[in-house]
């Protein structure tokens, strides 16, 4: 059969607890802690880990896009300055695409520029909501222990 009582807040509590003495008591608190804020720890190293991975993948798909997007561009310039040197010289043709780069370039830069001062840092969301979950567990323990 089992001794222990439910509390009103639907913890068990143990009879055996009641009989410890207050520093052993502590001590134990002080070691339980310890392991929860070191099982934390490992979790946001774990879940930021994940997120790692996944940004590690989608950096290199997107490196290989670049990579091709970058081929495909020089065919569409030379094919940019072939059908301008129809009607022009050559360099004056070559002169023409070049700035017509260089300006969506700057374009580009600009916009990447403001879109990096709004991005935000990876945070382990799971890590912060079960520690902001056993720190209302530990209030409800501290305010049961009084009783």
């Amino acid at each position: 059969m089992n001794e222990r009582s439910t509390t009103t807040d639907g913890f068990r509590e143990d009879p055996a607890l009641r009989d410890r003495p207050t520093a052993e008591l502590i001590r134990d608190l002080s070691q339980q802690t310890g392991d929860l804020i070191r099982h934390e720890f490992e979790l946001a190293k774990v879940e930021m880990s994940d997120k790692g991975k996944s940004y590690g993948m989608a950096a290199g798909m997107f490196g290989g896009a670049g990579a091709a997007s970058l081929l495909a561009l020089g065919s569409l310039t030379a094919c940019a300055i072939a059908a301008l040197a129809t009607g022009m010289e050559t360099w004056l043709a070559a002169l023409i695409v070049t700035a017509v780069w260089a300006a969506v370039a700057g374009a580009l830069a600009l916009s990447g520029k403001s879109e990096a001062e709004h991005a935000s840092p990876a945070i382990p969301e799971q890590t912060i909501e079960t520690v902001k979950e056993d720190v209302t567990w530990a209030k409800t323990q501290t305010r049961s222990a009084g009783r």
